[in-house]
């Protein structure tokens, strides 16, 4: 089985984010692999054991993203391919990333191709289906479930709180949600094996595409952080004066009765 996985770099979950000219900051910052897409790792890794083939774990950026590439390939991966747009591209957005990859994909052939359900950045939830509609493939989103029998694939998705389950066909996309595994810790001896295994560079050259093709279909106006929440306030005394003090609080303070 012919097995892609799309994977992003963003900031630790840990990191504090600061801006620096109206531009966010990632001097020393520290990055991992986004843990949506780490589930969709480990995914990839348990289809390739049981049904066989080979998982490829693919992400655009520039010589710092090899980092991550690597820790996927410790966990268990087979290759990587790092799209190299450092020297092209400025800021991309979903359709640029979209475009990007399906146009590398498109003579792959893949059966399955996975996908973190979101990226914990910038939160769309579009790189994957976009992907998908490029190539002509079904997706189903947010999965917490996967079976493959053959051709016929069985999918649980997570629905807000319920669940839905799906019949569909290879090929497929799908995203991964929280809950579909428990993502591996790399090894040592993966770790080790890591550095022997293939990682390809590619350049928007090599996939015959120039800026204009994935120029990007928004701008970014403007980027601030949320503004600062003033500290709570605990009420006390007996309950009909705290209800009094609330409702005080809340018509002349906040002004919102």
């Amino acid at each position: 089985m012919n097995i892609y996985v799309l994977l992003k770099r963003t900031f630790d979950t840990e990191e504090k984010i600061t801006i620096t000219g109206g531009r966010i900051d990632e001097d020393g910052a520290e990055f991992i692999i986004n843990p949506y897409d780490e589930y969709a790792v480990e995914e990839a890794i348990q289809v390739r054991d049981e049904h066989g083939g080979e998982v490829t774990v693919i992400t655009i950026g520039g010589e710092d993203a090899e980092k991550q590439l690597r820790t996927a390939l410790a966990m268990g991966a087979d290759k990587a391919v790092l799209i190299n747009v450092e020297d092209d591209l400025e800021i991309k957005d979903q359709y640029t990333t979209a475009k990007i990859l399906a146009t590398y994909l498109e003579d792959k052939d893949p059966d399955l191709i996975l996908a973190g359900n979101v990226a914990i950045d910038n939160g769309t939830g579009q790189v994957g289906p976009r992907v998908a509609d490029l190539l002509g493939i079904p997706y189903v989103t947010t999965i917490t479930d996967l079976k493959i029998d053959g051709e016929k694939v069985t999918v649980v998705r997570d629905v807000e709180g319920d669940e839905e389950t799906i019949e569909t066909t290879l090929p497929l996309l799908v995203t991964a949600q929280q809950g579909l595994n428990e993502p591996r810790y790399p090894s040592l001896p993966g770790i080790m094996k890591a550095k022997k295994k293939p990682l390809e560079e590619l350049e928007l050259d090599d996939l015959d595409l120039d800026e204009d093709d994935v120029e990007a279909k928004t701008k970014t106006i403007e980027v601030f952080l949320p503004p600062q929440k003033s500290e709570g306030k605990i009420l006390e005394g007996e309950l009909a004066d705290q209800v009094k003090e609330l409702v005080s609080l809340l018509h002349n303070d906040a002004k919102v009765i």
